[in-house]
């Protein structure tokens, strides 16, 4: 809903700014979602002055203007205007402006000459509907000034978003009844004049002509008409025009322009009809009863089930009811006799036929949320009268107003002591009173801290005490409410180990660059067969979907592997080379029929793309194995878990593997990751070209080993002392398997601190199927400083078994 602040100070006055208006809307519960000024398209729009005008020289029309617009220097512009003159003041409008209509302004030539920028007519700026000739500005003005600073042009538009249980504020009225509520002294809404004007009723009465019959009361408890003759069909006055373009609407012509002012005006929606196409001047409110097609307004055919309320003449459909009008009675240029149509209907039956035909225009949403009852006649005395002054209109003596249902008002009795309780306030009865009848709640005092409320027709929202109390409340001001505490201290419970290690993985993910991915639990029932797993596996045991999304998401996914694939090959689609992703999720493995599947969850990750880009001062590098595993245990170290060892995968369990480039993590004689290059036929049936390294996890043993206790050690208090050892072995020993070993001897010297690789060689010099490996022993002791004395001993026994055990030798 868009409200311009000048039109609402026609009803209220308003002398809040902008920001401080809107954030008091905001706080009254009618949120603003933006304010914007009604002119910000004026900004490259300033005031000119013509120091000269030459008579164009290929061009008999037009004419060559230097313009001071406050540079340095004169502004050439080429006019066509019959009115521009030596000395005037104009509205000049700069390169870089963009007009109504998206008409934007930049440097050109015209038959020749240089023109830059455009001297301006008032309906170009949407200032007025004069466009004889452009503006001639009365007074005195310093050129280069903004013209909507020149001219005061100041107006804002407010955009709020209102709840749905809110169609009062779905008109000025209703917002300026909202905002009367919270100014100072507290103000009434001045409602527009609704009486017909007596010099412009002619002694025709409107029941000579029309007549209105309703045959489904429960859906049109209510439908008002008004009558117009002689009515001359044209453009809106400049006012009118603007006022509905300010709110979003586009001018039509003068009749239909009244119904949308009347409309945004009041929140009731009008229509109005054709007379002339009226068969037997006839209006019949009842449901279509048969399977129809009608054509609406914007000339579309819907079909029209039997229970949908219908308009109806006295032969045919002329309008859906709430929703929008007929082609065949819509207002034309030749239109001379006009009958208004002010009704209600139920909301139920609006809000399901515009559903059902996919209607949704600006009457029904209001219809559909609910309108004022007792406001159907004052809306359309308000428009006829209207349509008598812009129309030049004669009106029909009397009006239509078939009533077969009339509401009952409601009145709500209301406890303050209640209502204090429910809100954590102390008001009295006499500030609770004076709180609702600021927005028209008629309030009677009827026993001893007991009130009985009116609640006014336009509210159809209140309906219970509690809905009182929010009205206090918000119009209060909620934080004015004081905050309470429970007297007894809530204990927090702990947080579930899971969601802590889901916490700790992403931070660990995101600080190695990863982003997460978040993909559906269904893929294509062919997905784990494209990564090569035999029939056995129990990653082949899918659930499938009974109603599947599409057939790309017919089965239950029991590995993240496919989805990591997927978003790699959306990614390189769009030219996105290097790739970081990471998931966490669940996996389903089916059981018996019927029966739910097991779930897993998993965490898996996938590089592919280079380890760095290319600059000036790097090259370009490509991820590999050792790229992955860093990430693994950079994210295993995070995770405070030791102990683990890297094995080679040797079977079939990771058929997507290429073949020597698969891993397995263990811990404690469990597989909790398995990590590895993607083999190129798996990447091929995927469509991918470039090399994918993934790893996926098992959360439940991740969860196990995961220490629940992490011990802090003091810095060591001496210096440590390092040796280096290089073995020559077969290519087969896998350097985790030396560094296990090493391992258990460490477990039975306290002065080994660390042991680890820093350098592997192959090549002739070292015999094929060999390679060179160089490991680094750290020493320590935590009471004194180590000599070589100390450590030779202890070295030649570990180079010993390691020489022993790999069947190593050392370099020639």
């Amino acid at each position: 809903m868009k409200v311009s602040l000048s039109w609402l100070r026609e009803y209220i006055p308003v002398d809040l700014d902008p920001q401080e208006m809107s954030d008091r809307l905001t706080m009254a519960g009618l949120e603003v979602d933006a304010v914007e000024s009604l002119y910000d398209y004026l900004d490259k729009v300033v005031v000119g002055q013509v120091v000269e005008a030459k008579q164009h020289p290929n061009a008999d029309k037009l004419t060559c203007c230097a313009v001071d617009v406050g540079a340095d220097e004169l502004s050439p512009i080429v006019c066509g205007a019959p009115n521009v003159r030596e000395g005037m003041y104009v509205a000049c409008a700069l390169p870089g402006a963009v007009l109504p209509g998206d008409f934007k302004i930049k440097k050109s030539k015209l038959r020749g000459e240089k023109s830059c920028g455009m001297l301006c007519s008032a309906a170009e700026l949407r200032l007025d509907s004069d466009a004889a000739g452009i503006m001639d500005l009365e007074g005195e003005f310093v050129p280069g000034t903004l013209l909507e600073k020149a001219l005061a042009l100041t107006d804002t538009v407010f955009e709020i978003d209102l709840t749905p249980n809110r169609p009062d504020c779905l008109s000025v009225i209703g917002v300026a009844r909202e905002t009367g509520a919270f100014t100072e002294p507290k103000n009434k809404v001045t409602l527009p004049a609704a009486e017909l004007p007596e010099d412009r009723i002619i002694p025709d009465s409107i029941h000579d002509h029309a007549s209105v019959e309703i045959k489904d009361p429960e859906l049109c408890p209510r439908y008002t008409a008004g009558m117009l003759f002689d009515v001359k069909v044209g453009p809106s006055p400049h006012w009118l025009q603007q006022r509905l373009e300010s709110v979003g609407l586009t001018p039509i012509n003068n009749v239909v322009d009244i119904t949308n002012f009347v409309m945004m005006e009041t929140g009731q929606p009008l229509h109005a009809f054709d007379y002339d196409n009226l068969a037997k001047g006839k209006i019949v409110v009842r449901a279509a009863g048969d399977a129809i097609e009608f054509t609406t307004l914007d000339s579309k055919v819907h079909k029209m089930e039997p229970e949908m309320l219908m308009i109806c003449d006295g032969e045919k459909p002329v309008a859906i009811a709430g929703v929008m009008g007929g082609e065949n009675s819509e207002i034309s240029d030749d239109t001379t006799r006009v009958l208004v149509e002010s009704a209600y209907f139920n909301p139920v039956s609006v809000r399901r036929t515009a559903k059902r035909t996919g209607i949704g225009t600006d009457a029904s949403h209001r219809f559909e949320r609910g309108v004022d009852p007792e406001g159907t006649l004052f809306a359309m005395k308000r428009a006829v009268a209207m349509m008598a002054e812009l129309c030049d209109a004669k009106i029909a003596a009397g009006v239509i107003d078939e009533h077969p249902l009339k509401p009952e008002s409601t009145r709500i009795e209301l406890k303050a002591d209640a209502l204090n309780v429910r809100l954590g306030t102390d008001f009295s009865v006499d500030a609770i009173a004076r709180i609702l009848e600021s927005v028209e709640f008629e309030v009677e005092t009827i026993g001893d801290g007991l009130l009985s409320v009116g609640v006014p027709s336009f509210r159809v929202d209140v309906t219970r005490p509690e809905d009182l109390s929010e009205e206090v409340a918000r119009l209060w001001g909620y934080n004015n409410i004081e905050t309470s505490y429970p007297p007894v201290p809530a204990k927090g419970r702990e947080l579930d180990p899971r969601l802590l290690l889901r916490r700790d993985i992403r931070q660990a993910m995101t600080g190695f660059s990863f982003y997460e991915a978040i993909n559906y639990n269904f893929i294509h029932e062919d997905s784990c067969s494209r990564l090569g797993l035999e029939e056995t596996d129990a990653r082949q045991s899918v659930e499938e979907i009974l109603n599947p999304i599409s057939d790309q998401m017919s089965v239950l996914r029991t590995s993240l592997v496919p989805g990591l694939l997927e978003s790699m090959r959306r990614n390189t689609a769009q030219q996105t080379e290097t790739l970081r992703l990471f998931e966490i999720g669940k996996v389903f493995f089916a059981t018996a029929k019927g029966e739910q599947p097991r779930e897993v969850e998993m965490v898996g990750g996938l590089i592919t793309g280079n380890r760095s880009d290319q600059t000036w001062f790097s090259k370009k590098e490509p991820l590999d194995f050792f790229d992955l595993k860093g990430v693994v245990q950079g994210l295993l170290d995070d995770l405070s878990v030791s102990d683990v060892s890297y094995v080679k995968i040797d079977d079939s369990s990771c058929p997507y593997f290429e073949a020597g480039y698969g891993a397995r993590v263990v811990k404690a004689g469990k597989t909790i990751c398995t990590l590895g290059k993607v083999d190129a036929k798996v990447l091929k049936t995927y469509g991918l070209k470039q090399d994918a390294f993934i790893f996926d996890m098992d959360m439940d043993l991740l969860q196990e080993a995961v220490p629940g206790v992490v011990q802090a050690e003091p810095l060591p208090r001496f210096p440590s002392v390092s040796r280096d050892m290089t073995l020559i072995v077969d290519n087969a020993v896998e350097v985790g398997a030396i560094l296990e070993e090493v391992k258990k001897f460490a477990g039975k010297q306290a002065l080994i601190e660390d042991f680890f690789l820093f350098d592997v060689f192959e090549g002739e010099a070292i015999g094929e199927g060999k390679k060179s490996l160089s490991f680094r022993t750290v020493y320590r002791s935590a009471n004194k400083t180590l000599t070589e004395k100390n450590i030779k001993k202890v070295h030649a026994t570990l180079s010993k078994r390691v020489l022993d055990t790999f069947n190593a030798s050392l370099p020639g």
